[in-house]
């Protein structure tokens, strides 16, 4: 098979590796072309304009775009739509929220061209372990192209969940279950941690927890590798961004009035992790102090 792919970020140039290792042909492009000329070294054809990337593939076309959800993604659809012929297919595989599928899925059917979301949850692992897969598109268009999705998952990863915007969102909720597990796991070991008298060994605990504990996952395999290299995590601050996918979820929850309390909760920890001072303890702390004469800790 012959795909094309423009974005060749850690995710993108993992995905063009995993085809290549698998002998499809594939066309890459990216705006710098240091990462170009990586993948070219380990067989892909380079490809250092839009245009280029397009001549070079047969139609009909196969182009994934690995870019950042949102406004960089719009740009680089609204450049293809002109240099795409009828019946080539356009597939974004990063993180776009699954309104914007459905509304480019509807502009992209009126020049002839076809859209698929690609929801890809793996990080930087994908290369060697697989990239689980998630696809919204119709059915003769995905099963068309299935071997390139089939051939980025592991075994059983891959999973083609139903019309076009449906891969992202099942994408979205994805990351969304991963923030209240993460929180989870964080809040569980800081309750060790302040178990002074016992002076558990937190690398110990979540090392062994990887084995036969229910608990067990890929995300406390990461955990365990901090707490290797930086036991009290001294090296790093305790402020967590979001990417976006947890807030639509919990939009996604509302609209559907099904209720997400830990999924919501978890987002607003991470909210909590960047405020240098909560203005909020201050108030609750001047109420305990009005009603109950609790003392106040003044500040520095």
């Amino acid at each position: 098979m012959e795909i094309g792919i423009t974005g060749l970020g850690r995710m993108g140039a993992g995905m063009a590796e995993r085809w290549l290792r698998n002998g499809h042909r594939v066309v890459a492009h990216n705006r710098s072309h240091e990462p170009i000329d990586a993948l070219a070294a380990k067989g892909a054809e380079p490809a250092y304009s839009i245009n280029e990337l397009v001549e070079k593939l047969q139609a009909p076309r196969a182009v994934w775009i690995m870019l950042p959800a949102g406004d960089v993604t719009e740009q680089m659809i609204l450049q293809l739509i002109p240099l795409l012929e009828p019946g080539d297919t356009i597939i974004d595989g990063g993180n776009t929220m699954y309104k914007d599928d459905m509304r480019r899925a509807e502009m992209l059917k009126q020049h002839g061209l076809n859209y698929i979301d690609q929801g890809t949850s793996g990080g930087v692992w994908g290369l060697e372990n697989g990239f689980c897969i998630m696809v919204g598109g119709e059915n003769e268009l995905v099963s068309r192209l299935e071997p390139a999705f089939k051939t980025l998952a592991p075994p059983d990863g891959y999973v083609h969940c139903g019309p076009v915007g449906s891969g992202h969102f099942v994408k979205m909720v994805h990351n969304g279950i991963e923030y209240g597990m993460m929180q989870a796991y964080a809040e569980g070991f800081e309750i060790m941690r302040a178990k002074k008298e016992f002076n558990l060994n937190l690398y110990n605990i979540s090392s062994a927890w990887r084995y036969g504990s229910v608990v067990r996952s890929w995300l406390l395999d990461l955990t365990v590798d901090a707490f290797k290299d930086d036991p009290d995590l001294t090296s790093q601050k305790g402020y967590v961004d979001d990417s976006g996918e947890g807030r639509w979820t919990i939009h996604a929850a509302m609209a559907l009035d099904v209720p997400a309390p830990v999924i919501t909760l978890s987002l607003f920890e991470r909210f909590h992790s960047r405020q240098p001072e909560s203005f909020a303890a201050k108030v609750l702390a001047a109420m305990r102090r009005g009603f109950g004469g609790h003392a106040v800790k003044k500040a520095q």
